[in-house]
Parts: structure tokens; C-alpha cells; sequence
């Protein structure tokens, strides 16, 4: 394998004295470029006639080639290095989210409407009339985001704790891109019953509830049975987020290609949360042919090991992710680093589309492929094709909340993926542009509305 291409998420700042003389700097940038180091921006800080003082921004591809460009920098003579940060760490530190107050106190007339005794009057208004919680409180622009750490991005079982960082950084993007108030709840249990029970006693104050990093198959019955005992949007991002950006994608690289979704064959490697739910989705807008595969091959008729959601795409066909992949048109992956091929990729039916997504490293580098796939995707964003979920879910609890719907369903979802894939126009398409930038202002726009005209369509718009 490969390795990866430098970037933001493993980067560190140097701070560097060196001698007041030419050529110095260039020695200190073409150590970096000698380990593979991607430099970044270069600033000042102090000059003398004797010495200067610089901070280089270096990108990395990971911990440990951060060490190895410090160590190349440290072995210049002359060079003193006075300070490292690694820039995620800093980034991170104390939190990156803040809660706010709207209005400001400034007077005992702001004191006594905002709380004591004049907050008396709404509190009672509420109760004689519970919906206009939704316009007086915080309840009509507010989601949990809810975790049990147990399937912590692609880490694995990192409990409440190390999953808060993540939980942090979705609300940042809930507000970033939509302008909803989202708060992290990372719960100490990994009890479904007690989960499902802490959702519903916290629930009054959210308008909307995000599942998150919940391993399968319990995030099914959770999601499953809050939406059944909840009036108010339940959407497990790792199922529904990843399955409308992936249909998005394939919508548009099978447009690029001129194949049909119902046509092509479909390999998932990968029958956890989100293949499952991205195998639900490509079959309800009309693919016909989904084989999934999981670390014991692929999901047949003849295995007896099968879950209830597995069993719902098991086939006949029998084998190995190698032998399903021969022919097949489209792969997503669902899964881990590395286990595709470019031997398994050549095999693999004429322009191949390969979306692999696991994250932080894909099933296979976009390097090794070159001319053998016609349409390649990852999850990162630093190749073209960056599939995230935040092209999704920003959008569809816009939308959930703003008509203040009951639930969001499989027609919201289809919608959405339709919508995002719309926004590149059909003579734009490219090989590396399936896909709108996490960046363009759009689509939270029309993922909105798309989900808002849907909800309306199957009556569970609330205004």
C-alpha cells in the first residue's frame, strides 16, 4: 500500500530559530521535502541581524511521519527547534464548541422578562398549550446528537468519552452548514433498553434526534423503536447520511458512464450499519442486483450466521469479495483498509466504478488504480469524489425540523440523494466531479427543501 497523501488532519507547526543568513531557510524546507513533508504557510515572528524566527505550518500523512519531518528538521546544524504542536491537538483543545445566550442582560427589565418572574407567563403558556414550545423555546432549532461510543468512526468501541470529540465536531457542522443548535450527548451505557430510555427522557427539549457511532445491529432496534415511541425526527446518520450521499454519487457517476441503476451489478463489502442501509436505499430507487459481502464473504443463502438484516440481501452465490467482484460493475466500500486489489479491480466488469469509503484509510489508495476504474470515490478530502455525510444530514434535519415533521422516512431520504445529485449540471460531470463540494452553500438549501416537499407529500408536515 501506498502511503497517504499528506494532509490537515495530521499536521504540526515548528517554531524554528536559525541563523540570519541565506540560505537557511531553504535547508529547513528541503529537509521537509526530503521525508515527504508538504509544507504549508511560513510566518515571521521575530528578526534580528543575528537570527530569525520563523513558524512553518507542515502537512503529514501520520503520527509517526510527523516525527520523522521534526526529526529531519532537528538533525540541521545551525537549526534550533524551539516548539512543536501538533495543529488537530490545538485545534481540539478545551472543547470546540460553546453554548451562547441570544439576548443580552444588561438591565433588571432584561433580567425580569428573560427570567424571573416574566419567564413565568411562557412557562404557563406552554403547558396550557404545548405546541408553541416550538416557537418559545429552543426545542424548534435544537438535535441531540446521541452516542454510545461503541462504534466510534472506524476506531471501533471507544466509549462516551472518546466518542465526544466526534460528537463535538457534528454540531459544529449541524451549525456550520444548517443553522441548527446541536449538543453532544454521549451516553455511559451500551444498554439498548437504557439507551432507547434516556433518549426518550431527554427528548422534550430537542426538535430532533441524531443517532451516532452505535454499533450494529443495536442501532437498529434503537433507531427502530424511538421512531415508533417519539414524535419528533429520529435519523441515525451512519445509515441513512451515508446511504443518500452514496445513492447521490452512484446517480451521477452511472449518468457519467450511461449504465442504469437497475442493470449494473452492486458489491457492498461491508453488511454493518451503513451497508445495510445503503443496500436498502440503492434497491428502493431501483437497483436489482446487491451483493453484500462481509468478513466471511459474501452474504448467501447458505450461511447460517446471518442477522435479520443481513438475511434481507443474502443470495445464492457463494464466495469470496474476489469472486463476487468479477464482473460486477459499481463496489462500495463499507469496511477496511486494504482489502481491495487492483487485480480484484481489474476483474471487475468495463469501467468499473469504485467508491471506496472507509475511513481514514480506503479499501484501496486511488493511486494504485489509474486507468483501471473509470470512477473512483473515497471518504477523505483530499482526493476528488469526497463522499460525507455532511452533504445529508445538515440539510435533511433543515428540512425534518422546519415543517416540523414527525418522522423522516425512506421517500425523504430518496428525495435527498435526487437533489444533491442535481446540483452538477449533466454536461459538468467528470470522472473526478460526481459529486458537489461539502463546501457549496446549496445543498443544504435543496436537501431542505427536497425533504420538506417530501414530508408534505406523505403528510407528516406539522406546519
Amino acid at each position: 500500500m501506498v502511503n497517504l497523501t499528506p494532509n490537515s488532519s495530521f499536521s504540526v507547526t515548528l517554531r524554528l530559530e536559525l541563523p540570519n543568513r541565506a540560505g537557511m531557510l531553504a535547508s529547513v524546507t528541503q529537509a521537509i521535502a526530503s521525508v515527504g513533508g508538504n509544507l504549508g504557510q511560513i510566518d515571521l515572528i521575530e528578526q534580528t541581524r543575528q537570527i530569525s524566527i520563523r513558524e512553518l505550518t507542515v502537512d503529514a500523512s501520520s503520527s509517526e511521519h510527523e516525527e520523522k519531518i521534526v526529526q529531519a528538521v532537528k538533525t540541521l546544524p545551525d537549526v534550533t527547534v524551539m516548539e512543536v504542536y501538533d495543529r488537530t491537538f490545538n485545534l481540539h483543545r478545551s472543547g470546540k464548541i460553546t453554548v451562547n445566550s441570544k439576548i443580552p442582560i444588561k438591565s433588571q427589565a432584561d433580567l425580569s422578562m428573560a427570567y424571573t418572574p416574566g419567564v413565568g407567563r411562557i412557562c404557563t403558556a406552554i403547558a396550557e398549550d404545548p405546541a408553541q414550545v416550538y416557537t418559545l423555546t429552543i426545542k424548534q432549532n435544537t438535535v441531540a446528537i446521541i452516542t454510545d461510543g461503541s462504534a466510534v468512526l472506524g476506531l471501533g468501541n471507544l466509549g462516551p468519552y472518546g466518542a465526544l470529540p466526534v460528537m463535538e465536531g457534528k454540531a459544529m457542522l449541524f451549525k456550520e452548514f444548517a443553522g441548527i443548535d446541536a449538543f453532544p450527548i454521549c451516553l455511559a451505557t451500551q444498554d439498548t433498553d437504557e439507551i432507547i430510555r434516556t433518549v426518550k427522557n431527554i427528548a422534550p427539549v430537542f426538535g430532533g434526534i441524531n443517532l451516532e457511532d452505535i454499533a450494529a445491529p443495536r442501532c437498529f432496534e434503537i433507531e427502530d423503536r424511538l421512531r415508533k415511541e417519539l414524535d419528533i425526527p429520529v435519523f441515525h446518520d451512519d445509515q441513512h447520511g451515508t446511504a443518500i450521499v452514496t445513492l447521490a454519487a452512484l446517480i451521477n457517476a452511472l449518468k457519467l458512464l450511461k449504465k442504469s441503476l437497475s442493470e449494473v451489478r452492486i458489491v457492498i463489502n461491508g453488511a454493518g450499519a451503513a451497508g445495510v442501509a445503503v443496500a436498502r436505499l440503492l434497491r428502493k430507487a431501483g437497483a436489482q442486483t446487491i451483493w453484500i459481502c462481509d468478513t466471511k464473504g459474501i452474504i448467501s443463502l447458505s450461511r447460517t450466521d446471518l442477522t435479520e438484516q443481513k438475511l434481507e440481501f443474502a443470495v445464492k452465490a457463494q464466495g469470496s469479495l474476489a469472486g463476487a467482484l468479477q464482473g460486477a460493475d459499481v463496489f462500495i466500500g463499507l469496511s477496511a483498509p486494504g482489502v481491495l486489489t487492483p487485480e480484484m479491480v481489474r476483474s471487475m466488469a468495463k469501467d468499473p466504478i469504485v467508491f471506496a469509503m472507509a475511513n481514514p484509510i480506503p479499501e484501496i489508495q486511488p493511486e494504485l488504480l489509474g486507468p483501471d476504474v473509470a470512477v473512483i470515490a473515497t471518504g477523505r478530502s483530499d482526493y476528488p469524489n469526497q463522499i460525507n455525510n455532511v452533504l445529508a444530514f445538515p440539510g435533511v434535519f433543515r428540512g425534518a425540523i422546519d415543517c416540523r415533521a414527525s418522522a423522516i422516512t425512506t421517500t425523504m431520504y430518496l428525495e435527498a440523494a435526487y437533489a444533491i445529485a442535481s446540483l452538477i449540471n449533466p454536461s459538468d460531470l467528470d470522472r473526478e466531479y460526481i459529486i458537489p463540494s461539502v463546501f457549496d452553500k446549496r445543498v443544504a438549501l435543496a436537501v431542505a427543501a427536497a425533504v420538506q416537499q417530501a414530508a408534505r407529500q406523505e403528510g407528516i408536515a406539522r406546519s
